[in-house]
């Protein structure tokens, strides 16, 4: 008897679909007066029986990954192509993060049909590709390569987003892994004028710092040179007083106690030698 419970224990258990826990299940009736019904169920264990079917919807982050190594995400080549205001071809790794609104599980199911790789594989991996190929056929491939190319980046996630947000993907981020595929011809000339333009910069800054010095040094000439009027200004009177004394002491040390015998022309007055040899002495 206890073989018999274990057996029918054993083949219950067998016949049970288990759905994981961060996932959400949809139940499928392929049969009877239900048949295509769908309901959405929970994590647990639910008997598996030949008229229904069973997927699962992860509600966790899910990261992909379209390259063009066979070791990376699939064996094929994944990478996305798109093609530039020019008509330049441009390939590239792409990165996808979203996650899955549990509330719209049963709406995404009803539409698709499918399991989340498939839907990841085809419909997500589409939406993605055409709106590289819209947004990059306004762009030219120097701005793309270039300075823009966070722009462009941004255009193709609010894109996708507005896309797929309202059937319930909650897209995260979609990126370029690496660097971008070119021709080499095109690539050795982006990198060519990029570098002219970042040596121009760099001489316009030097150029620009130059100015500045010499702006600085013209501003410190100038006020060193108001300094030096002003004190100059300040200094003349009592520098003219002490040399006229100077050049009387001096006259006064050589004089020899008579007058002059001839006076020039114009002359009102005679210096007062006497009084100024007493006042020499008294000092």
């Amino acid at each position: 008897m206890r073989r018999v419970l274990l057996f029918a224990s054993l083949l219950v258990l067998s016949s049970c679909y288990s759905v994981p826990t961060g996932y959400v299940g949809v139940k499928v009736n392929l049969y009877g007066d239900t048949k295509g019904g769908i309901e959405v169920i929970s994590p647990g264990r639910y008997l598996q029986t030949p008229n229904v079917d069973y997927h699962v919807f992860p509600t966790f982050i899910q990261n992909v990954t379209w390259t063009k190594n066979p070791s990376e995400g699939s064996p094929n080549d994944d990478s996305i192509t798109f093609q530039t205001s020019e008509g330049l071809s441009v390939n590239a790794d792409i990165g996808l993060s979203y996650s899955i609104n549990e509330h719209k599980v049963s709406d995404i199911f009803r539409q698709h049909r499918k399991g989340i790789e498939e839907i990841t594989a085809t419909y997500l991996r589409n939406i993605v590709r055409d709106s590289f190929n819209m947004v990059a056929s306004t762009m030219d491939v120097e701005a793309i390569y270039g300075p823009r190319k966070s722009d462009f980046l941004n255009k193709v996630n609010k894109q996708v987003k507005d896309k797929v947000g309202p059937e319930g993907f909650d897209l995260k981020q979609i990126s370029i892994i690496g660097t971008m595929r070119l021709p080499d011809a095109v690539v050795n000339a982006l990198n060519a004028k990029i570098a002219a333009t970042q040596r121009a910069q760099q001489r316009e800054n030097e150029l620009r710092e130059a100015e500045a010095q010499a702006k600085r040094r013209l501003i410190e000439v100038k006020a060193e040179s108001e300094a030096n009027r002003l004190k100059a200004a300040q200094l003349s009177p009592a520098l003219l007083d002490y040399e006229r004394l100077q050049v009387q002491r001096t006259a006064i040390e050589k004089w020899n106690g008579q007058l002059p015998v001839v006076q020039g022309p114009g002359s009102t007055s005679v210096l007062d030698l006497g009084a100024l040899m007493n006042n020499r002495k008294q000092n």
